[in-house]
């Protein structure tokens, strides 16, 4: 594939040189060339608009994109905590925002939806190396701006496309460091050819063996755009994929695990043979491939309004591949009728065959005197095949890709908005931002669950959801150096595929989101600096429990939080006294709780192996109110520090993250009881630091050169930043509660590497 995309890229701009002329209207191509951003002005803040967001630049992205996924790329910004599961930040890599999960965080391309239909979540793995394509990227922290797709229910990501530029270039990335990891990155710009057409690409290549035992990545992807500019028009198509094969390395392993087999040890994929030797199948992977088609239109109507029009396509198919040891065989439908007891070993496939298509729009006008309007909105359709294949099975005959399950899923999302930003008094200005969407969502078949009377779980689900969502706000321009503002937002977010799926036959409701901001900015030549407070109230807020379904995914459930908020203070800084140093700091300091959190009780010392609700040493307790309790995977503390040296073409950068202890469950208990023993139900706080060193020069024929080297975990500190963890609450004898479980592989961890390197080495012709 990527052969043939290398191929196809280099006929391209072939072409596209034999047909540019020698009298190009440069001048009209600038022109239109700031066209480039239409396409997302209309879901991103600006320098007036009353929300907390952060720019990273395409230079800033380029600083740190040395082989590490793009949410590792964010790390470094307010509020946010990142995930591992290889250990070494490639792979499967999540962002969270605020404590808020992936699956309520809204990420765009150009103002065209990237987050998965039925999961709502990005997964960046299916995308390799696509920061190398982006021109800059936007943080807006809290429910944001009206957006396309996702609800967006702590953050908004918004990436922008590179831009086609004017001047031809060439050049080539390339990283090498621990674990076997590389990193490979090959960019063309053909520049304006005959004064309006202009191509673009890259092809990537990226692999680790990562930290953890087997949790090997094998990435490749690529990125082409092709644009006319003419007048006041940019016409764009876009096309860029992902294909992946990761080894699972989702299970996470316990301390007691660790203590036995080393802080390495990956589950995923054991068995043993009939003599009791332990093995681990080699196939043991997720492989994916992902492709994008997005067709763009900015128009510039008149001097003050602009159109965009995007339309899009993206094709997803793939499989787990899984080794199944002692299985009930019913549950593959590899058993006789009524045999409900025989176990045996198979590999299985969970497959999936999927389209995402649709459209997103706007218009846009700007008076360049303190009015400025937006009117826009999209539709877009999913449509999602699930089904499970038998690839092997121990002993049993059966015909070739004999399917156990097969479900579809289908979801439908519209959205129209409406956003005026108008300064009505010198330095004073309103923002108003009103969206209406609707969600449904329709799931039928039968899916791989069975319940208690053995009976295959059949998908009979149809929802569907209508949703408005204001937003108002103030900005205040109190003198040149000194920005006021605050805003009041209400957002909702309907529950997801894996929602409905790991809560079958539960009433979800949708979440409701009141979020406040209060802000104050600073800024001088030399020292800037932010504030924002923000509370944000829930009602019916999905959280991660602290488990994993069958695939890895965690499952959250809003059937105890009722009502609950994250409410803190985000400060920011920088301060540069000199050319050749700056300081950028910044610090989240938040409070995140349950209210009320209940749950049924049961007295876990009568326990004995497993739990069954008719014997009698299962002991019901009833209902029990924890109270107010602390949220799951939510860090009280998180902060950032930089310093970055800089002398002609060297430069050096120190940077250090704080992140504090973050709880597994929500029962806010930091331990469980087993037996005489404990398991640990939190993640303990960490610092670390980086280095990152590297000089640019210039040689002859090659406009610049950048050679350096990354030093992660200075201190090789050994740290988690993930895990999994299950508890039961049960009532003493003195009426108090207690956690406890069965045993010690009851909570799970995410081991990250200690100290390991990366150089790299650009080169820009």
């Amino acid at each position: 594939m990527v052969k043939r995309t290398l191929a196809s890229c280099l006929a391209l701009v072939s072409l596209g040189m034999m047909a540019q002329s020698k009298h190009s209207d440069s001048a009209d191509s600038l022109r239109v060339i700031d066209l480039d951003e239409v396409n997302v002005v209309s879901t991103r803040a600006h320098a007036t608009t009353p929300v907390a967001h952060t720019n990273v630049s395409k230079e800033q992205i380029a600083e740190l994109n040395t082989g590490k996924d793009l949410p590792y790329l964010l790390s470094l910004t307010p509020s946010v905590t990142t995930t591992s599961d290889a250990g070494n930040g490639m792979g499967y890599t999540t962002l969270r925002v605020r404590g808020v999960d992936p699956s309520r965080i809204n990420v765009t391309a150009n103002g065209i939806p990237l987050n998965d239909a039925e999961s709502a979540q990005v997964f960046w793995v299916n995308i390799p190396d696509f920061a190398s394509s982006a021109e800059n990227i936007q943080i807006q922290r809290g429910a944001g701006t009206s957006t396309n797709g996702a609800g967006a229910f702590g953050a908004t990501v918004n990436i922008q496309t590179a831009k086609l530029g004017t001047t031809p270039s060439f050049g080539f990335d390339v990283s090498g460091g621990s674990y076997g990891t590389h990193k490979e990155t090959l960019r063309f710009a053909t520049g304006m050819l005959a004064g309006h057409w202009a191509l673009q690409g890259r092809l990537s290549n990226i692999g680790t063996d990562g930290y953890l035992d087997r949790a090997s990545v094998r990435l490749g992807s690529y990125f082409l755009q092709a644009a006319y500019y003419g007048g006041g028009t940019v016409l764009k198509f876009i096309t860029f994929n992902g294909q992946e094969k990761t080894y699972h390395a989702w299970n996470y392993t316990s301390k007691y695990e660790q203590s036995l087999y080393g802080r390495t040890y990956n589950s995923c994929g054991e068995y043993y043979d009939e003599d009791g030797n332990r093995h681990y199948y080699d196939n043991q992977t997720d492989n994916y491939h992902q492709q994008h088609y997005q067709l763009l239109w900015n128009q510039n109507l008149m001097r003050n309004l602009t159109l965009n029009v995007g339309l899009h396509l993206t094709k997803g198919e793939g499989h787990y591949e899984q080794y199944k040891a002692g299985k009930a065989l019913y549950q593959y439908n590899l058993a006789l009728p009524g045999d409900y007891s025989t176990e045996g070993d198979l590999i299985n496939q969970k497959k999936m065959d999927n389209d995402f298509y649709g459209f997103v729009g706007s218009l846009n006008y700007d008076n360049k005197q303190g009015l400025s309007a937006s009117l826009g909105g999209g539709w877009n359709v999913y449509d999602g095949d699930h089904f499970g294949r038998i690839v092997w099975a121990k002993g049993i005959t059966y015909s070739p890709d004999f399917e156990y399950y097969n479900n579809n899923g289908k979801k439908y999302d519209g959205n129209i908005y409406g956003k005026v930003n108008y300064e009505f008094l010198r330095g004073l200005s309103a923002f108003v931002d009103l969206q209406y969407r609707h969600a449904s969502l329709h799931m039928s078949g039968p899916t791989d669950d069975y319940d208690k009377h053995y009976n295959q779980v059949v998908f009979n689900e149809r929802h569907a959801y209508n949703f408005f969502n204001p937003k108002f706000g103030l900005f205040y321009q109190l003198t040149k150096q000194h920005q006021l503002y605050a805003n009041f937002s209400i957002a909702h977010k309907e529950p997801t595929r894996n929602d409905f799926e790991d809560n079958i036959g539960v009433n979800l409701k949708a979440e409701r989101l009141n979020d406040w901001e209060l802000g104050y900015r600073f800024q001088s030549p030399t020292f800037s600096a932010d504030f924002n407070f923000y509370y944000m109230g829930y009602a019916n807020q999905f959280v991660l429990t602290g488990q994993l379904n069958e695939i890895g995914e965690m499952i959250a459930s809003n059937d105890n939080s009722g009502k609950s908020y994250r409410t803190g203070v985000e400060l920011e800084a920088a301060w540069q006294p000199v050319k050749w140093f700056r300081w950028d700091v910044n610090a989240t300091f938040s409070r995140n709780r349950n209210k009320d959190w209940t749950i049924s009780a049961v007295d876990g010392i009568a326990y004995e192996n497993t739990k069954n609700e008719e014997d009698p040493a299962w002991i019901d307790q009833g209902t029990m109110n924890l109270g107010e309790t602390k949220t799951s995977f939510s860090p009280e503390i998180i902060f950032n520090n930089i310093l970055t040296f800089q002398w002609k073409g060297f430069k050096a950068q120190l940077q250090s993250q704080y992140i504090g202890k973050q709880y597994m469950t929500n029962t806010g208990f930091r331990y469980a009881r087993v037996g005489d023993d404990y398991v640990k139900l939190f993640l303990s706080d960490y610092f670390t630091n980086n280095i990152d060193l590297s000089y640019t020069f210039r040689l002859k024929g090659i406009k610049s050169a950048t050679i350096g080297a990354t030093l992660y975990n200075l201190s090789s500190l050994k740290y988690d930043n993930n895990g999994r963890a299950y508890c039961e609450i049960g009532k003493g004898t003195d009426g108090q509660a207690y956690a406890w479980t069965t045993d010690l592989y009851q909570s799970g961890f995410a081991p990250q590497a200690p100290i390991h390197f990366m150089a790299h080495l650009s080169l820009n012709f």
